[in-house]
């Protein structure tokens, strides 16, 4: 390696450490803060809790003042349930618009992906009257519906380049055999797809799970809110509970985290496919 090429790689892992650092900072500072008592929190923020500084009270007020607990499993069912149907629906139709040619396939096509470009949250007003007009609101029904909606454009369009990518000759030969379409796409297609859905499984739970948009306009009680909604009794206009704020912030990126570690593998490769050949 020359000393060119030592100082260019160099280069690129001075620049990712720098920015692992960014994203990974800020998350340590919360978790490590949030076993501390209030004083060493503004004191001395970036020091580790030890003897004198580590407090449990902010968890322990989080489970004894708050339905954390509701809040956690509203997020899980909400995240995990939209999260299944943007993958089941975007991946039948990214299969369909990619597999079968018909007549306005390319309208379609173009008209879904302006669902990547239009932010959904500029149809709040029409989206919270509907859900009223059908009943649905202060329901988690409500927050599933829209965050399916919000998450389909973007997974058939990653789903389609994936399909385009599979050899046709395995769908044909499938065909010769009599195999149904419907078998075809889910015992063939789908387990060579496994890089994207990871891909698209990601990209659609972190959005859902960090949302306070759409829980802070379609629901109303506590049995319905969701954990980034909840925190948010903590914060007050005067005076902010800041140990208990950073518990539950703690308590909430614990499940992203996880899911990210689970699905990192698949996650990358589903990025860098294609890059190498």
């Amino acid at each position: 390696m020359t000393v060119e090429q030592r100082a260019r790689s160099l280069g690129v892992h001075l620049v990712l450490i720098a920015y692992s650092v960014l994203a990974v900072g800020p998350i340590l500072l919360v978790v490590m803060n949030s076993f501390k008592v209030r004083s060493a929190i503004f004191g001395s923020p970036l020091a580790p809790p030890d003897a004198a500084t580590f407090s449990l009270a902010g968890y322990e007020k989080v489970f004894r003042s708050s339905h954390i607990l509701t809040y956690y499993s509203n997020s899980l069912i909400v995240t995990l349930v939209s999260m299944a149907l943007v993958l089941l629906f975007g991946a039948m139709a990214a299969w369909a618009l990619t597999e079968y040619r018909f007549r306005g396939s390319t309208a379609l096509a173009l008209f879904l992906s302006i669902g990547i470009m239009v932010p959904i949250r500029l149809g709040s007003v029409a989206i919270l009257s509907m859900m009223r007009s059908a009943g649905l609101n202060d329901t988690l029904t409500a927050l599933i519906l829209v965050y399916v909606a919000q998450g389909l454009p973007m997974s058939i369009f990653i789903l389609s380049e994936f399909i385009q990518q599979v050899p046709k000759d395995l769908r044909d030969a499938a065909r010769c055999d009599g195999v149904p379409e419907t078998r075809i796409f889910f015992e063939v297609v789908a387990p060579l797809l496994r890089p994207a859905i990871a891909t698209v499984a990601v990209f659609t739970i972190v959005p859902i799970w960090n949302d306070l948009w759409f829980p802070l306009i379609l629901t109303s009680s506590d049995s319905t809110h969701t954990v980034t909604l909840g925190v948010q009794q903590f914060l007050g206009q005067y005076i902010t509970d800041w140990n208990s704020v950073l518990a539950a912030l703690s308590m909430a990126i614990l499940p992203v985290v996880v899911i990210y570690v689970i699905l990192s593998r698949q996650l990358i490769a589903g990025l860098t496919s294609g890059a190498v050949k």
